[in-house]
């Protein structure tokens, strides 16, 4: 459903992300972890369209900055970048006529009960908290039902219901057949949902498992990615995180 291909992003002398290659599947959730500086967010924001980059990254098939492939992308960023002067509601809307969605507004009253925010309507994006603040991040970005979703760090600053929610909301949404990608170094956060991970380091794909082939090897997801950042075992890892064909 995603497909990152060969794609490299630079920062004049600092290579941000080096010639990546991965693909998403359709009803899957992948995991991207990976150190501070290791390159995630660059790749989020090269996947949105909001950066430019060399490679290819197509949704559906689809170039991922034409206006069919953005349709069917989107994204949960890890700092909310609200409208102070709109409240609660006119953000949901204000959205909706951006993605000129229509009957969305029995979507958007269910998607703020599920995040308590049922009871903030009225109030503007500047006087709510951090964590009232990233639940209608995360309302803003399910609100249009993306085929592709992006979410960078989309836990943090939230209350345990929340978590829950949007690991139920998540589950859901695989099992809808869509395409989810999540970054985050809180690795127990998303350890039970997972289909996939890959795991970034220096700009570099590092590793790139199912948890089936994780499983096989007899380690955690906390301890591939400790092992892989902290050098154990690398030289058995391929460069698109398969073993190497010379350890059998």
């Amino acid at each position: 459903m995603l497909d990152v291909s060969h794609v490299t992003k630079r920062y004049g002398k600092l290579t941000a992300c080096d010639d990546l290659s991965f693909h998403l599947d359709r009803g899957s959730v992948t995991v991207l972890l990976g150190p501070n500086g290791a390159g995630k967010s660059t790749l989020m924001k090269s996947m949105i369209g909001f950066l430019r980059y060399d490679g290819s990254i197509t949704v559906g098939g689809l170039p991922n900055k034409t206006p069919a492939a953005r349709r069917l992308l989107g994204y949960i960023p890890e700092m909310p970048s609200l409208y102070p002067n709109l409240t609660v509601s006119e953000h949901m809307e204000f959205l909706a006529r951006a993605y000129r969605l229509t009957d969305y507004k029995p979507r958007a009253e269910a998607l703020l009960a599920r995040f308590e925010l049922q009871d903030q309507r009225k109030k503007f994006g500047d006087e709510l908290s951090k964590g009232m603040q990233q639940k209608l991040n995360i309302c803003l970005g399910l609100l249009p039902e993306p085929q592709v979703l992006l979410l960078d760090e989309p836990m943090i600053g939230l209350d345990p219901h929340a978590i829950k929610q949007l690991k139920e909301l998540m589950e859901q949404m695989r099992g809808e057949g869509r395409t989810l990608l999540v970054s985050t170094h809180i690795i127990d956060s998303v350890d039970m949902l997972w289909d996939r991970t890959l795991i970034l380091q220096d700009g570099q794909l590092r590793a790139n498992l199912t948890r089936a082939e994780l499983a096989q090897d007899g380690r955690t997801l906390e301890q591939l990615f400790f092992d892989v950042t902290e050098g154990i075992g690398r030289d058995a890892m391929a460069h698109d995180g398969t073993p190497d064909a010379g350890e059998g």
